[in-house]
């Protein structure tokens, strides 16, 4: 067996996630106030986990949190402290060779810190030194888009619509988005196709579904607590249809820890009805197979069709011409496989249909979610009680940033209602997107970057490009808790800001302060810290944005920074100002526990398309002759990213990845046995991989370990991060940005 290898066969969740929850807490030394932190997780007068964006249920228990959850919270609740004696006692140089999880195992940032390149080190700033020093150096840029502004799906809607409002006063619309990497293809398809860019399901909407569709994502690492809404719906007898090219554990067995029976008897609750383990990047043809059928078997519906879609007949057309053939080797799933699914489609009376990053991040994904709709377009899926689309997203308020006018691509009512309410002229020239940014940062039209959280170097692909490109710029701002690898990708001019966790006290003018978050399925409600921060010069992001404004523009004659920042009742009026339809009362209703939803006119079959209609369409490659990864090439195999449960996106919180059997290691690629042995790869051996079609810029992984797993021919699966050198920058879904990192085409090799 290979170290660190070993088959997990306990059910997901269960007394090793209790454990985990207590090691989590202990490795932080926050046992007593992490663990008094949790208490408060998800609660109505608590703060909102930090972790993903499933909704809250309307009755929460004494422990709404989950051991990913309990985790994100020990992080930020630790007692570890990267104070400016800590963290200038190394070298920028020699951080570097740390690992991500040793970087932020620091602890939380305590002050200010400014790059000195004279000595290769994090220095103590004051705050007036730091929103100073950035303030000129802003006005000191030849034009406004030489800057980009990104945030990270963690900012509140407060800090998030500070910023863009800091933004366009400055001038551009670049604000690059931890979106564009993630969910992007949703936001563009399903706007396209229903009016509204967000899912259309509520979580009550669960209770009624009696099948549940779930395409590419892994609920019991990625967003644990979904695993109680489909354990109550396994056990009510839904149908539960799994599509992922691996077989993850939680959706196969899963064991509530708030359930005594499951406890003691140490069983669990089968989660999946079927598991279909398909091809890497085989979705699109799972799809065209499934509507096929259907639509061959005349199990549509007719009546909602005819009322409320158009574009049928092209959709009918499109996937007729599609021959099995193509389907079953595309899919890697076999006809009767696709029959069955269908039958159980067919049966079924109220489907939701749900998918993560397995989907979003593929070239084609936009018009790849558009398929997804499609067939619940055929049954008349969408908008009734038990129906609907739901996309999972990542970050906690990812989709409030957004909500907020966090985008590089505002629509003209956007802008318009900005100008209405602020009175200053709107830049309305498009941004950038992540990938857009990091190309102008090479090219050098791009000067400075200020990023509201996140990690952004790592988290993008292609760091043999990404991270000189930041190295060029002028001025680097990090807004963050702890230290990490994008901060050490030092501008001539770089300054790391301290900020609040979501966990602690945000006192502002004397009075404690709520900010707002907005979850998958468009409920928004407060989220209000009760811990003591981490130390007494953090700043909460409000109060830094409104100050860094406040260097820049000096006294203002639109926006008031300094009330902003000190209020953030009055930042929520602004907001209810600029979206009228969308915060109607909006302070008020945030102070109703639970918070309120926001209008989801496709829960009512409202389409707010140019037709007024929902839009059937059919699948569109971006580019046809390439829509094969592999490109034809039968040496090509192709790989897809993965999150460990030890881990959120780049945050790293431990080696181990118990559900899929690894402890202490996260330099492992799975593959088939019989690809591994096509190459004369044992089990253990030690591997290189490299980009199949690298455009002249090698981009490699070497010395990595093979190991056996159940998958699909053909297909490789290894960790994000680790595994994004082997993504170029240009392999992305043209019309949303998102990167391609489920399905790199790759050549693998035994290691030299």
């Amino acid at each position: 067996m290979t170290k660190g290898i070993k088959d997990y066969t306990h059910p997901a969740g269960g007394w090793d996630a209790l454990k985990a929850v207590a090691g989590a807490l202990t490795d932080q030394d926050t046992v007593a106030k992490g663990g008094r932190a949790l208490l408060d997780a998800n609660q109505p007068d608590g703060f909102d986990c930090p972790g993903c964006a499933w909704p809250d249920p309307k009755h929460t228990s004494s422990f709404e949190f989950c051991e990913n959850g309990a985790k994100a919270v020990a992080w930020e609740t630790t007692s570890h402290r990267a104070t400016p004696e800590v963290v200038g006692a190394h070298t920028v140089a020699e951080l570097w060779t740390w690992s991500d999880h040793d970087l932020e195992n620091l602890g939380r940032l305590t002050e200010p810190l400014r790059y000195d390149p004279a000595t290769d080190r994090f220095q103590r700033a004051s705050w007036d030194e730091a929103t100073t020093a950035i303030g000129a150096a802003l006005r000191a840029l030849e034009n406004p888009n030489q800057c980009e502004f990104y945030a990270s799906g963690r900012a509140s809607n407060e800090a998030a619509f500070l910023f863009q409002t800091f933004g366009r006063r400055f001038g551009t619309n670049n604000f690059p988005d931890c979106s564009n990497m993630c969910h992007e293809p949703t936001s563009v398809g399903l706007a396209e196709q229903l009016g509204l860019g967000k899912g259309s399901v509520s979580l009550e909407d669960f209770d009624h579904a009696d099948c549940i569709l779930s395409f590419g994502h892994n609920p019991g690492t990625n967003h644990p607590r979904m695993m109680t809404t489909l354990r109550d719906a396994a056990r009510r007898g839904a149908a539960i249809l799994v599509f992922n090219p691996m077989r993850e554990r939680a959706l196969e067995k899963f064991a509530s820890p708030q359930d005594p029976v499951e406890m003691l008897t140490l069983t669990g609750t089968d989660i999946a009805s079927r598991y279909y383990q398909l091809k890497v990047g085989g979705d699109v043809a799972v799809l065209t197979g499934l509507m096929k059928l259907l639509i061959e078997r005349d199990a549509l519906d007719h009546d909602f069709i005819a009322r409320h879609t158009t574009g049928f007949e092209a959709l009918a057309a499109h996937v007729a011409a599609a021959d099995w053939a193509w389907i079953e080797a595309r899919s890697g799933l076999a006809r009767a496989d696709l029959e069955e699914a269908a039958d159980i489609y067919q049966r079924s009376k109220a489907i939701i249909l749900c998918y993560g990053m397995g989907l979003t991040q593929h070239r084609s994904a936009s018009s790849l979610v558009q398929q997804l709709v499609n067939l619940l377009l055929l049954g008349g899926h969408i908008g009734r009680p038990g129906a609907g689309i739901c996309p999972l997203r990542g970050h906690s308020n990812v989709q409030g940033d957004r909500t907020v006018g966090i985008t590089e691509k505002p629509s003209p009512a956007l802008l318009a209602s900005m100008q209405r309410v602020f009175g200053f002229a709107q830049p309305t020239a498009h941004g950038h997107t992540v990938a857009e940014a990091i190309e102008a940062m090479r090219e050098g039209t791009v000067k400075a970057m200020i990023a509201l959280g996140g990690n952004f170097a790592v988290a993008a692909p292609d760091p043999t490009l990404t991270y000189p490109a930041l190295k060029k710029l002028d001025l680097t701002v990090n807004i963050a808790t702890k230290l990490n690898r994008t901060h050490l990708l030092t501008g001539k001019q770089a300054w790391v800001l301290p900020c609040l966790g979501r966990t602690e006290i945000d006192v502002q003018s004397g009075e404690r302060q709520s900010v707002t978050v907005e979850d998958s399925m468009s409920m928004v409600h407060a989220s209000r810290g009760m811990r003591q921060p981490a130390s007494e010069h953090l700043r909460s992001e409000p109060w830094i944005v409104a100050r860094m404004a406040l260097a820049t523009f000096g006294e203002d004659p639109h926006v008031d920074w300094l009330s902003l920042g000190a209020d953030y009742d009055r930042v929520r009026e602004l907001i209810e100002q600029v979206f009228p339809d969308q915060f109607g009362n909006y302070n008020d209703r945030i102070r109703t526990p639970g918070g309120f939803r926001l209008p989801v006119p496709t829960s009512e079959r409202v389409w707010t398309t140019p037709s007024g209609k929902a839009a059937f369409l059919p699948y569109v490659a971006d580019d046809a002759a390439v829509d094969d990864p592999t490109r034809g090439d039968p040496e090509v195999l192709l790989l897809t990213t993965l999150r460990s449960h030890d881990q959120y996106n780049t945050t790293i919180y431990g080696l181990n990845d118990r559900y899929r059997g690894v402890k202490g290691r996260r330099d492992v690629v799975f593959a088939h046995a019989d690809d591994l042995a096509a190459r004369g790869i044992s089990d253990g051996d030690r591997i290189d991989l490299a980009c199949a079609f690298d455009g002249g810029v090698e981009r490699t992984l070497k010395g990595f370990t093979a190991v056996v797993k159940d998958m699909p021919r053909g297909c490789l699966a290894a960790y994000y991060p680790e595994a994004n050198p082997l993504l170029a920058l240009s392999e992305r879904d043209r019309r949303s940005g998102t990167p391609a990192y489920k399905s790199m085409p790759v050549r693998m090799t035994k290691a030299r």
